[in-house]
């Protein structure tokens, strides 16, 4: 008896791309610009697709000049002039073949692009190989250095960690393996005393409330998980967005409160202001969030980053800037396909892209160190900054072979700059094969955030909810009233 099966044309799988295109386009011109490079995306969108894109100029260091973004009707469509990190035109086949094959490929796993990948971050794979572990909760002078020592204590080897610190919250996630054998932790119950210990360190902070009694740090500061394969550096700041949202870093702690900070001078000729603004666009139930601050690097994927963790939609946005200035409007819904209806949602998410834009950078004097690694390396420094009255306000840790690679922006416990020359001096204590010490003036946290003045936009910008209104306005005078 002969069976016959159903006959299914081999080139099925691919009839959506074959009718409409394949799922991701991706451009990369270097010749209509003169002085920068324009990548240019066509996709079929979803939640997160734009930061996704952002993600991965961000990873490379790209710097984002200028963005128009439209992702109505399915389809995502942007434009992003970028430069690299020396301020020239993207020239690196290596770099080139990474961003077409990366970003044609986010709506997949990226196991399709590690190959790739590994050619321009050779320290990624790495961190696949190490045990992360995460850290949220109220700041203090020295606590950096305490968090160093226990691991040590615990035996375990710190080979890369990132920490921020702002409004007094600190968040920080470092990666960890076994002193003896540099292999991954992954025994539960050592990993249980870990975050026990490291828990009992965060809690020994305690906030002071305006009546005089103190709270305990917020429950699971702690967390340990081991890292999969491939993880990046974006991957690692937008944890960092994501702990020290949830530990509300966005509001001042209680004893700010209780005495005003000194004000800072009036006047925005250092373009040190942030001022972020949100109206209502009730024709189109848009909400439209319009951002002023200093221009840096990874501006936009602060700001994007941001927006999507608290999930909402970008649907429309316009990037630029002027004269060391950055103008970002950002068109959003809530997920549930609203805008944002209310003023306290408007300032909850005012605040948040505040903090979100201030948390990253610091004042304060940076200390690039780089050393000999061995074991407990990370710990002797900052036990040593600790003792001279100096308290880590940001760190970035990394090991590159058998070399230990330190930023430190620094201040003293009290909160207030310190002198370069100070910093110096303290490295004569140091009991560390220094092979660099450099001291350098530290950035700027982008000053007192603002969010009741007006913006000022720069000639030339072109905005999104300009162009809204006026098509709406130029719609409204073209209808006939009916008695």
């Amino acid at each position: 008896m002969m069976v016959c099966w159903p006959y299914f044309d081999p080139e099925f799988d691919n009839l959506p791309d074959r009718i409409f295109g394949p799922p991701c386009r991706v451009c990369i011109d270097n010749d209509s610009m003169e002085e920068c490079t324009v990548i240019k995306v066509d996709s079929v969108n979803k939640q997160g697709i734009l930061l996704e894109v952002v993600q991965v100029l961000t990873n490379i260091n790209l710097t984002i000049l200028k963005s128009y973004i439209s992702s109505d009707a399915g389809w995502f469509m942007d434009v992003f002039h970028v430069k690299d990190e020396h301020g020239n035109k993207i020239s690196d086949q290596n770099v080139i073949n990474y961003i077409h094959q990366a970003i044609s490929t986010v709506r997949e796993i990226e196991n399709t692009v590690r190959a790739c990948r590994h050619d321009v971050f050779k320290n990624s794979d790495q961190l696949s190989e190490h045990t992360a572990i995460e850290m949220r909760g109220t700041d203090r002078p020295g606590l950096f250095s305490e968090i160093s020592a226990a691991l040590v204590d615990l035996h375990c080897n710190i080979v890369e960690a990132h920490a921020w610190s702002h409004n007094a919250r600190l968040a920080c996630v470092a990666y960890i393996s076994d002193q003896s054998t540099d292999n991954p932790i992954d025994d539960p119950h050592r990993l249980t005393n870990i975050e026990d210990r490291l828990t009992t360190v965060l809690r020994a902070t305690t906030t002071p409330t305006p009546t005089g009694s103190s709270e305990p740090a917020s429950p699971k500061e702690v967390k340990t998980a081991e890292l999969g394969e491939g993880t990046n550096m974006t991957d690692v700041e937008r944890r960092l967005h994501q702990l020290m949202l949830s530990v509300g870093d966005f509001d001042r702690p209680p004893f700010e409160l209780m005495a005003p900070p000194p004000p800072r001078p009036d006047g925005d000729e250092d373009g040190r202001k942030t001022i972020v603004s949100i109206e209502n666009c009730d024709e189109k139930w848009y909400s439209i969030v319009s951002i002023q601050c200093k221009d840096r690097p990874r501006l936009m994927f602060d700001t994007v980053c941001t927006i999507t963790d608290m999930q909402y939609v970008i649907f429309h946005a316009s990037i630029s800037s002027h004269d060391g200035r950055a103008f970002q409007e950002y068109f959003i819904r809530h997920v549930d396909g609203y805008a944002l209806s209310t003023e306290t949602d408007k300032d909850n998410v005012i605040k948040c892209l505040e903090a979100a834009i201030e948390r990253r950078v610091c004042e304060g004097v940076r200390l690039e160190l780089s050393a000999e690694n061995r074991v407990g390396l990370l710990s002797d420094i900052t036990r040593v900054l600790r003792e001279n009255g100096l308290s880590v306000v940001r760190a970035d840790v990394k090991t590159q072979g058998e070399k230990a690679v330190n930023a430190f922006y620094l201040k003293d416990i009290l909160g207030n700059e310190v002198d370069k020359r100070y910093v110096e001096s303290v490295k004569k204590e140091m009991d560390v094969d220094v092979i660099d010490f450099e001291v350098k003036d530290g950035g700027d946290s982008g000053g007192t955030c603002q969010s009741s003045s007006p913006l000022q936009k720069p000639p030339g910008f072109f905005s999104l909810g300009d162009a809204l209104k006026s098509q709406i306005q130029r719609i409204s005078h073209n209808f006939i009233p009916i008695n």
